[in-house]
């Protein structure tokens, strides 16, 4: 059925700036009033110190939400702001992995900021089309689609026809309305949530793109912390960018010949050694799953358990059979990785879609574990289709796949019942009960789902003031922290990925620090000092790729065959060919030379201002950087006795007597000694990365990095105190 035409509210047209040497040097404001249809649309210039200080893409979007936002300001509140940019590498097709953007808002499920990053076409078109950054503020007076249009230079807001609030309903309608027709469909990008962001925190955004072999709309998440429910608070059905005509050349670099040299280089790498490495273009990130298994941890039954019997079920072999094949499935131009795999023609079972046959992006790794194992399922057909529901209702499938396993352990323990879930059975791998809780939580069609949809520390408060819950028992085994689920990956037995985990900027994520193999594996961080440094080098140097646009996979998912013999230790995990390709290319499309210790710089004043931005909404300190019990060793019998010569032997290194002692001994014995070196490993990364005993960046700090500006100064001369500074800092 033919979308109904929408009407035109407001309409502004703009003179483009022509991109420079990677830089527009100009954002897009689009005010829509509060709920009084008084839109406002700006040009704002970007100032040299804007990119000195803050490079781009995340950067860019810290600083702008800085500027639109109090410590006052909540997530609901209509000056909160979604912010998109992706940054000077951004839009390249010479070099893989160049498609990327980051959405920066007000988190409705960490109550701070968060940034979360999706593929697709969205982050270059809006660059093509004249912008470094789009900021949305206020709230819409009714449902509307905000229109970029790159071809002819307007910016458009219509009120929605759109029949359906779900994300592939609206993104392949949205296609058709903006094309012209069926090759037109690939000059579109729209970013969409989907129903469940009525009611619940945990719910992310759909960054869309063509595909044109199989005719059909994709979706990239930027799928964490909340920004779907954002979007849908402000009204916005959908927001839209067209631009038709674009060269690989539009950032004019000064040296497209480096960038081009790098990337064939790269190309045929991927192609002659991807297949004996990771696999990515036959099974992208799922080819993870079995190698978790193999090293105990891929998370099973809300990560009690790091392995499984019917790992084969789901293993990358099961996933290679289902995803199509010979497909060049990269979201953005020129990316060979081609890691965006996809199920077609599969036929849901459920929902209300059921019976119809859809393309279904993914599962990826973090989904397949997420919404698999640690669920207690071991069926891909299972997974792929809560895999397609989640993303077409808007869900993060990682929040979803940790918040359901822990529900699972509620249930199993008494904690909740049947009345309490009005009727689901939700044990570990009843699909038929946790397909459906799925759809009800997408509908918020009662209580308990309405809670669970707010994500674990909201969802345990629920359950302990309502049902009578242990709120310390749900506390030891929910893998939260600062109001984040955890991602796929059991990190109980590194101390390194604790950190990676746990005294991060927004939560355990893995995108800041993925150091289980360096450290539990390789044996590679043996003392404090090593693993502070691998945790002051690895976030900054991940959140480098977040300030160009530019995708982590590239990077260390391919390697040249040679790096573990020429590089050892920490050097090898860099991947030093790979990281001098990036300083290469940074000084090709700005002109601006680049070291390593200048890449670092880059990241660590971005790293640190959103340290500080935390601090001004009221978290940033130590005490919200705790670990779970779940998150640091075994908590219950079962969990020891899946294991116990292993576990066993760990207390003996710890120089305990355990003759006669019961595992629940054991266990309080195991948990004590843990929790002594967590905090040693959190004062060493604090003392390494110039913040105080408390977590926070010292002055000395924000006035090495440059960043110290009279509003940063003025928040930590409020919150500094001298019994808190290291001794020798």
């Amino acid at each position: 059925m033919d979308m109904k035409e929408m009407k035109l509210l407001s309409e502004w047209s703009y003179e483009p700036a022509k991109i420079h040497r990677g830089y527009a040097r100009e954002t897009l404001y689009v005010g829509l009033g509060n709920k009084d249809g008084n839109y406002k649309f700006e040009k704002r210039p970007v100032s040299d110190d804007m990119i000195e200080k803050f490079t781009g893409g995340r950067g860019f979007g810290l600083k702008l939400l800085w500027d639109a936002v109090t410590e006052k300001t909540k997530w609901d509140d209509p000056e909160n702001e979604l912010v998109i940019a992706g940054g000077p590498f951004c839009g390249i097709t010479q070099y893989p992995g160049t498609g990327k953007s980051y959405t920066v808002f007000l988190s409705p499920a960490t109550k701070q900021t968060y940034n979360s990053n999706a593929g697709g076409y969205f982050g270059p078109f809006l660059k093509f089309s004249g912008f470094d950054a789009l900021e949305i503020q206020g709230k819409a007076d009714r449902p509307v689609v905000v229109f970029i249009d790159g071809d002819n230079y307007k910016v458009q807001i219509f009120e929605s026809t759109l029949e359906d609030n779900n994300a592939y309903y609206i993104s392949e309608e949205l296609h058709d309305y903006f094309a012209k027709d069926e090759q037109d469909k690939r000059t579109i990008s729209v970013i969409s949530t989907g129903m469940a962001a009525k009611t619940s925190y945990i719910v992310g955004l759909n960054f869309s793109f063509y595909d044109v072999r199989r005719k059909a709309v994709r979706l990239k998440q930027a799928g964490r912390g909340g920004g779907g429910t954002v979007l849908s608070d402000k009204n916005v059905v959908a927001i839209v960018v067209k631009r038709t005509k674009f060269t690989g050349a539009e950032n004019d670099p000064v040296d497209i010949e480096a960038i081009m040299k790098a990337g064939v280089s790269l190309h045929k790498r991927i192609h002659d050694h991807d297949n004996e490495q990771c696999k990515m273009r036959s099974v992208g990130t799922a080819h993870l799953t079995e190698i978790m298994d193999d090293y105990e941890l891929l998370p099973v039954n809300n990560y009690k358990f790091g392995s499984h019997k019917d790992i084969n079920n789901i293993s990358s072999d099961e996933y290679a059979k289902l995803f199509s094949q010979g497909m060049a499935d990269g979201c953005w131009y020129g990316c060979s990785l081609a890691c965006a795999k996809a199920v077609d023609h599969f036929p849901l079972q459920t929902g209300p879609w059921k019976g119809k046959e859809v393309v279904v992006d993914g599962p990826e790794y973090e989904t397949a574990a997420g919404l698999g194992s640690n669920v207690g399922v071991f069926d891909p057909y299972w997974t792929i289709e809560a895999n397609f529901y989640a993303d077409h209702y808007g869900f993060d499938t990682i929040s979803l796949g940790t918040t359901i396993a822990w529900v699972c352990e509620c249930y199993e323990l008494g904690l909740i019942n049947k009345e309490h879930t009005h009727g689901l059975e939700l044990t570990f791998g009843n699909k038929k009960d946790l397909m459906e809780l799925i759809h009800r939580m997408a509908a918020g069609s009662d209580d308990f789902v309405v809670a669970t949809g707010k994500g674990i520390e909201a969802a345990r408060e629920y359950y302990a003031e309502h049902y009578g819950a242990d709120l310390e028992v749900m506390k030891k085994i929910g893998m939260v922290c600062q109001g984040l689920e955890a991602s796929e990956y059991r990190c109980q037995e590194s101390i390194a990925q604790w950190g990676g985990y746990f005294l991060t900027l927004k939560g355990p994520q893995h995108d800041e620090a993925w150091l289980i193999f360096m450290d539990m594996v390789n044996k590679q961080l043996p003392t404090y000092e090593d693993k502070a440094e691998a945790l002051y080098f690895f976030p900054n140097f991940r959140l480098w790729f977040s300030l160009h646009g530019l995708c982590k996979l590239p990077w260390n998912d391919i390697e040249p065959v040679d790096n573990s013999i020429k590089y050892k230790g920490i050097e090898a995990a860099r991947v030093p060919e790979h990281l001098n390709n990036y300083l290469t290319i940074y000084t090709a499309i700005t002109g601006r030379p680049l070291d390593r210790e200048g890449m670092i710089l880059q990241s660590e004043r971005v790293y640190n201002f959103e340290r500080i931005f935390n601090l001004r909404m009221g978290k940033g300190t130590s005490k919200f950087h705790e670990a779970p019990d779940r998150g640091l060793g075994p908590v219950w019998e079962d969990e020891w006795m899946a294991r116990p010569d292993y576990f066993d032997a760990r207390l003996k290194e710890f120089g305990e007597e355990i003759e006669g002692k019961s595992v629940k001994e054991k266990i309080a014995l195991l948990q004590k000694h843990r929790r002594s070196q967590w905090a040693q490993l959190k004062a060493a990364v604090y003392k390494r990365r110039g913040w105080n005993k408390n977590g926070i960046p010292t002055m000395k700090t924000v006035k090495r990095l440059g960043i110290d500006y009279p509003e940063v100064v003025a928040l930590l001369e409020k919150h500094l105190k001298p019994e808190d500074e290291f001794e020798d800092a």
